[in-house]
């Protein structure tokens, strides 16, 4: 299993490719907006334990899969960020229900292999435009939950995003001490 992590996170890497359609800072917070297109992702849910009991074994096993753990035997490498949906109840606490995906690198996008873990599903993301804000340190639920606080008060209250879920990207292998990067995206609603 090491071996397939490892694959999966010193292996070929390469970062989902976006459009930044706009840079903007409001009430001192500097955020972007981008474009993502839509894509193939592994993804794994959880429901029932806590953002901080479970994350990192659903990483693991996501992990492994592009790691080689798929019916293929393929090391497929991996494609930053590491996507985990959450679903903030009314106090800013996220709830006992989350989602973590990563998108099948590029080479792989057209026929993805086949996950061996039930758990996992291969699915198709539609195209979204998110608002981003980047943050760097070790990311748990504490510190996107007050970065997302951040986001949403610099957006204020007429901008159209979605606020029943948003997303926690990592691009960093677990161990790297220093320069991570790390964003919360909340997605765009049409006006």
């Amino acid at each position: 299993m090491f071996g397939m992590i490892r694959n999966s996170l010193f292996g070929n890497s390469e970062e989902t490719e976006y459009k930044v359609l706009s840079s903007e800072t409001k009430n001192g917070v500097r955020f972007e907006v981008r474009r993502y297109d839509a894509a193939k992702y592994a993804a794994i849910f959880s429901e029932g334990r806590t953002y901080d009991q479970v994350i990192g074994e659903l990483v693991r096993k996501l992990l492994t899969y592009i790691g080689g753990n798929n019916e293929q035997g393929e090391a497929m490498g991996i494609a930053f960020p590491i996507i985990i949906t959450v679903y903030p109840r009314n106090d800013g606490v996220f709830s006992r229900r989350l989602a973590v995906g990563i998108r099948i690198p590029n080479a792989y996008q057209q026929d993805p292999p086949a996950p061996t873990d039930s758990a996992i599903r291969v699915e198709e993301r539609p195209g979204m435009t998110v608002y981003v804000l980047q943050f760097g340190g070790f990311a748990g639920e504490s510190e996107y939950r007050a970065e997302a606080s951040r986001l949403t008060r610099a957006l204020g209250e007429t901008t159209p995003f979605q606020r029943k879920q948003y997303f926690c990207c990592s691009y960093d292998p677990p161990l790297k001490p220093y320069g991570r990067r790390n964003e919360v995206w909340f997605l765009q609603e049409d006006p």
